[in-house]
């Protein structure tokens, strides 16, 4: 049996560039950073529960964020003998990281106000909604950045989330700072704090999902395995396809590996059905492929056949 491998070589490349980003990922580290500052001086002067579990969720945005870039810098590195792919991987193990300390964050958040609503303390509620509302610009700037191809890498959507919520999240401890100035009600305080954890569970899921399905290099969610197949078996010369296996390089990059069945008079061709398929590919999200030609009139020794 003749096999025929292709890895690279296109003459087009649909991989999302996202080089710009380094700038949006640094200001975003630079301005959190100096905002958690502000947020645990103000916790602590004003004794707002709030407001140190934001600046311990905005901390680990910080983490989140340089984790990512560091993520782009490594994606970028050249493949060896040892890492033949490189270090592309990195950027799904970093948004799978990035989900799993939003999780930790959550119960923390949680169980500090399940703390605090047992042992209640007195709470300067102007403090709190005004750094809260610095909190809103730093957040919606930073979120802001990423919009933009917050669909094209699963760390960017990651990025973006975070900084959404957090903006959301500073909504509602303004909103929770200006109740308690006028009502001096500082249970409520806590109560923010367990919708909070509760708002960044919800957008935290669905990135810890589509994380762990590419760590178990399960099909990236936005190929259609169906999709590629009919595809492919429009390629002229092409009778069936079969052991095909699609999964992803890194969270921009992914890759497919078939069995192409052909008949032997187009076996001369196949360097042309390769070209085409190839073609088809990469305007589906596939950048990387490898095919293993059979016979039609051999059968196929693989389980899954």
């Amino acid at each position: 049996m003749m096999h025929s491998h292709d890895h690279s070589g296109h003459h087009h490349d649909h991989t999302p560039k996202l080089d710009h980003l380094n700038a949006a990922f640094i200001w975003g580290i630079v301005l959190n950073s100096a905002f958690v500052i502000i947020e645990v001086i103000a916790g602590l002067m004003s004794g707002s529960l709030s407001l140190l579990t934001d600046a311990g969720h905005n901390l680990s945005d910080v983490a989140s964020l340089a984790l990512a870039l560091l993520a782009f810098k490594l994606a970028k590195a050249k493949s060896n003998s040892q890492y033949t792919y490189g270090y592309k991987r990195s950027t799904i193990i970093v948004s799978f990281f990035n989900a799993v300390i939003l999780l930790v964050a959550v119960g923390f958040i949680i169980y500090e106000a399940v703390i605090r609503f047992m042992h209640p303390e007195p709470i300067a509620g102007g403090t709190v909604a005004w750094v809260a509302l610095a909190g809103i610009g730093v957040n919606g700037f930073t979120a802001w950045l990423f919009v933009k191809d917050k669909e094209s890498d699963l760390n960017v959507k990651g990025a973006y989330l975070h900084m959404a919520v957090d903006a959301i999240v500073s909504l509602g401890v303004v909103i929770s700072g200006v109740v308690i100035y006028f009502t001096g009600l500082a249970w409520i305080d806590s109560a923010v704090s367990i919708i909070i954890g509760i708002v960044i569970l919800m957008g935290t899921w669905n990135l810890l999902k589509d994380s762990l399905r590419l760590e178990m290099d399960g099909v990236p969610k936005e190929i259609d395995v169906k999709k590629i197949k009919a595809e492919l078996l429009k390629a002229k010369g092409v009778v069936d396809i079969h052991h095909m296996h699609v999964w992803a390089l890194s969270t921009t990059e992914n890759a497919l590996t078939a069995h192409l069945v052909v008949k032997p008079e187009n076996m001369n061709m196949f360097d042309d059905i390769k070209h085409d398929l190839r073609h088809r590919l990469e305007h589906l999200s596939i950048s990387h492929s490898t095919f293993e030609p059979e016979f039609s009139d051999e059968k196929c020794e693989q389980p899954d056949c």
